[in-house]
This record gives C-alpha cells, sequence and structure tokens, in this order.
C-alpha cells in the first residue's frame, strides 16, 4: 500500500493553491516571506495519529506533542481541544503549552540542562505538578529532589534511557547512542534507583526514550523498545507508564515516499514490541506516551516567499528570492531538502540554484533544481516548513522574523 502524506498544497488550472486558494491571493497583500499554516491538515494528522495508537490497542495512549517542533500558540490551542498534552524542554515552551491551556498532568518535561528555575516553575504547576520529568542524569535528579523537597512537593520523574542504538537519520538529530549527550545509561538507571536519599520527594513513575528526529524506519525503533522494556522488567518499583519517545519523519523527498514508515506501520511496530517484550512477560500494563513533533505538524506549512531577481555566472544560474537561512535553518543545517514550488506550473524549465538574501554561502535552499524561469515578484513555495522552521528561526542580519499565518 502506498504511503501517501497529505498535503494543503496542489495545482489547479496550473495555478499552485493552499487548502484550495491560490497562492497569489494568500499572498497579495502579506509581506514575504512567511509561514503559511493549514488547520485542516493539522487536525488530520493528530486525529490519525491518535487513532492509529487506539486501533492497534496502544494501552491508554497519551500523545504529548513535541512543542519544538512548531510552537505557534494557535496550533498549541488546537492540539489541546483535540485533547493533546505537550512534551516541553524549556520553562518558555511549558509557559506557551500552559498559555493554550494543556492540562499540566499531561505535559512531561525533557532536556538536559533543566534549571532550579525551571523544575521549580514546573513543580509549582497546578496542584500536582507536571505529569513527569524525564530525567537525564543522576545529577538532575538530585537536584529535584532538593526542589521538591524546599516546595514541599513530591515530584514525579520518569528515566530516559539512552538504549545504545543508532537510528537511521542525519547525525545531528540522532539522540539515542551512547555518545550522545541525551538520557542515562540502565547501570547508571539502576544505581539511581538504589540511592534512597534521591527518592525522598520523587516517584518513580515512568520511563523514557527518544532516539531520534525524522525516523523513517522501524528496526531502532524496535531494538529501543527492547531495551526499555528489559529495563522496566529488572525494575521492583510498578510503572504508571512507558514513554516510547517521538520522531516518526515525514517525506522530503520522493525517495523518502517510498521507503517511509506510515503511522500505521509505526503503531503496529510498537505495540507488537511492547507485546513481545513486555505485556507478555508480566502482569502489569503500563500506559504508552507518545512525543510526536514532526509528524504532527510538518506537512501542514510551507514558507512562502518572492523571487528578488535571479543572476546568471557563466553556466550558473541563481533565483534569489527573500526568504533566507534565519527563516528555515534545515538545509543550511542539516543539507536538508525541502521542494521548491513555483506558483505557476510550467512545462518549461531551467535548472537554476535557489538562494537567499543571507551572507552565507550556505544559504541556500536548493542546487540544479528543474523551475520555470522566475521573474522579479513571482511567488515561490518552500514545502513541509511546518516543522522546525519558525521555532529555529533567528534575527541573523538583522532580518525581521517571518510572520505566520493560517488559511
Amino acid at each position: 500500500m502506498k504511503n501517501i502524506l497529505p498535503s494543503p498544497l496542489q495545482y489547479k488550472n496550473n495555478q499552485l493553491c493552499f487548502d484550495g486558494k491560490t497562492l497569489e491571493s494568500i499572498a497579495a497583500k502579506k509581506r514575504t516571506p512567511f509561514y503559511l499554516y493549514s488547520k485542516k491538515i493539522l487536525r488530520h494528522y493528530y486525529e490519525y495519529f491518535s487513532k492509529s495508537a487506539a486501533k492497534n490497542e496502544i494501552v491508554s495512549p497519551l500523545v504529548c506533542y513535541a512543542l519544538k517542533a512548531n510552537s505557534n500558540k494557535e496550533v498549541l490551542s488546537t492540539l489541546k481541544t483535540l485533547g493533546s498534552g505537550a512534551d516541553v524542554v524549556s520553562v518558555g515552551e511549558l509557559k506557551k503549552a500552559l498559555s493554550a491551556g494543556i492540562d499540566p498532568q499531561k505535559i512531561v518535561f525533557s532536556g538536559v540542562a533543566k534549571t532550579e528555575e525551571e523544575i521549580r516553575f514546573a513543580l509549582r504547576c497546578g496542584k500536582k505538578g507536571i505529569y513527569s520529568f524525564n530525567v537525564e542524569s543522576i545529577e538532575e535528579l538530585e537536584l529535584i529532589n532538593q526542589i521538591a523537597r524546599k516546595e514541599k512537593r513530591q515530584a514525579r520523574v520518569a528515566f530516559r534511557l539512552n538504549p545504545r542504538v543508532a537510528a537511521k537519520t542525519h547525525k545531528h538529530i540522532s539522540t539515542g547512542n551512547k555518545t550522545h549527550k541525551f538520557g542515562l545509561l540502565k547501570e547508571d538507571i539502576h544505581e539511581a534507583v538504589a540511592a534512597k536519599h534521591l527518592w525522598t520527594n520523587t516517584t518513580l513513575v515512568g520511563l523514557s526514550i527518544h532516539i531520534g528526529s525524522q525516523l523513517t524506519e522501524m528496526k531502532a525503533t524496535v531494538k529501543a523498545i527492547e531495551e526499555l522494556s528489559k529495563l522496566a522488567l529488572s525494575l521492583e518499583t510498578p510503572l504508571e507508564f512507558l514513554d516510547v519517545g517521538g520522531g516518526l519523519g515525514i517525506d522530503y523527498t520522493a525517495e523518502e515516499k517510498l521507503k517511509l514508515a506510515s503511522i500505521d506501520q509505526y503503531m503496529a511496530t510498537v505495540s507488537q514490541a511492547l507485546e513481545k517484550y513486555y505485556y507478555s512477560k508480566t502482569d502489569h500494563c503500563p500506559r504508552v506516551v507518545f512525543e510526536p513533533g514532526r509528524i504532527i505538524v510538518g506537512k501542514m506549512g510551507v514558507l512562502v516567499s518572492r523571487v528578488v531577481r535571479t543572476k546568471t555566472s557563466d553556466n550558473n544560474h541563481f533565483t534569489i528570492i527573500d526568504a533566507g537561512m534565519n527563516d528555515l535553518i534545515r538545509p543550511a543545517l542539516y543539507e536538508a531538502y525541502h521542494e521548491v514550488l513555483p506558483s505557476k506550473s510550467s512545462k518549461k524549465m531551467i535548472t537554476t540554484d535557489i538562494v537567499g538574501p543571507i551572507c552565507e554561502t550556505s544559504d541556500c535552499f536548493g542546487t540544479k533544481r528543474k523551475l520555470p524561469k522566475l521573474t522579479a515578484g513571482e511567488i515561490v513555495v518552500i514545502d513541509n516548513a511546518g516543522a522546525y522552521g519558525q521555532t529555529m528561526a533567528s534575527n541573523y542580519n538583522e532580518r525581521e522574523i517571518a510572520k505566520e499565518y493560517f488559511v
């Protein structure tokens, strides 16, 4: 079965449309570059993800959307109404989740460098604090326990296991190997569990893993769940939940479209791995927590830009646009591929490099691409920019950060 991921983009009568409206009409009175999002597509992916978990008999699934992918307030408010929780990695993200109305008891706090201020704030959320701190070092657990004692609170914690697996993704977004800064090795977790002084004001409620982002195949995920299950079974403490992380990828390229694991395949894999390595070996039945980000928001958004001018240098042709790497850094940072689409389709194509205005050679959205010969003022769209676009934007070269709009 072909894995088709719905997109808000489609050509109608040679005009590029977004949720049925032409890009030309949408951009007519807006300053470019800007991000454009589809609530219809956002809802589709969240509901599909949740329903697939239920269909594959995942135990009491809790979806904690990863704000690092896209923390737009309307995105968060929409997800909250659909029942989503949140995965946060800073007090800023935590405050955004709370301002969108997300229940603190649906929020998990990840990250290797939680500060005293962040821990204290998270403990004071609601009557019970947040759902869980995903602890990534013994030193962090010690600090959480100290602050909880001062606050006269009981902190709920989960150990983030480093399962020593290498996910097939870009080296900068792989997080599950022992050389990475994330998580604790199983022997360190056993050491922490045995240290009674760390547990006066903390309660172990779960275990978590997160092996990387833009995951397209499931072998590393199965191995990580196996390691998570072995650790869970070796602990005397009955756990409330097992957090299997996030990272499921989307199709940026035609090659990824062919090999990409679907949401249903992912859920079936998680369900089967948990049954094989955990549930079949115990009567205990903890719930499952997910931390999806890109798969929820990646396809809903595009970056809309205008051509500033074109330039020819010997046999090299450049299409210079007003969006830059400060707006979407993924191509420069990860050598990531994003499709670049003209607002009007044409059969007459030229070979061109699409570059931005930033004073860096890496400010390039694509080399040797086939596009119509564009002129100044024409619209181009950088696709699949709903995740890790605006959240990673900067004011480099003193440029304004691109605004975000919904259809």
